[in-house]
């Protein structure tokens, strides 16, 4: 038998539990869920996050704050970057594929920060008053884009 190498079981694995074959198995009568109860029924079950009658972890902990469900959420672009585009018409879709916002679908405001030279048609959902200014002095023009409101049903 030479180069045949004989392979050991790990010593970490144990034998399946057989229960419910007798009780000289050391497992029938209950199988090792104890007396009636909830959890020695068939088809036992306890949620995940259930403790047993003390005060739930969600129940406990302190709420603070003040949630604004109808806030809505803008993906900021400075001004500063919009020649970077090499565009004289700017739209979000120009400005996902320039990789300066994450998703054309959300609404986009453009900020005053930096300075622009070209004359840039900028359409965008939000303008700040800064970038306004800033944009029609170069001799461009803003646009407001409304994007259409989702219906859920």
């Amino acid at each position: 038998m030479e180069g045949t190498y004989l392979l050991k079981k790990p010593g970490n694995i144990k034998p399946r539990k057989r229960v419910g074959r007798g009780n000289s198995s050391g497992h029938g009568s209950q199988s090792g869920k104890g007396h009636d109860g909830q959890l020695g029924r068939a088809g036992r079950k306890r949620r995940a996050w259930f403790e047993g009658g003390q005060m739930p972890l969600q129940r406990r902990v302190p709420k603070r704050g003040f949630n604004n469900y109808t806030k809505k959420e803008f993906q900021v672009v400075n001004i500063s970057f919009l020649e970077r585009i090499g565009s004289e018409e700017i739209n979000p879709e120009l400005l996902k594929k320039g990789g300066l916002i994450g998703r054309a679908d959300k609404p986009v405001k453009i900020l005053g920060n930096g300075e622009i030279n070209k004359a840039l048609k900028v359409t965008a959902d939000a303008f700040s008053s800064t970038a306004v200014e800033k944009i029609k002095k170069a001799g461009g023009e803003t646009i407001v884009r409304t994007l259409p409101i989702k219906k859920e049903n």
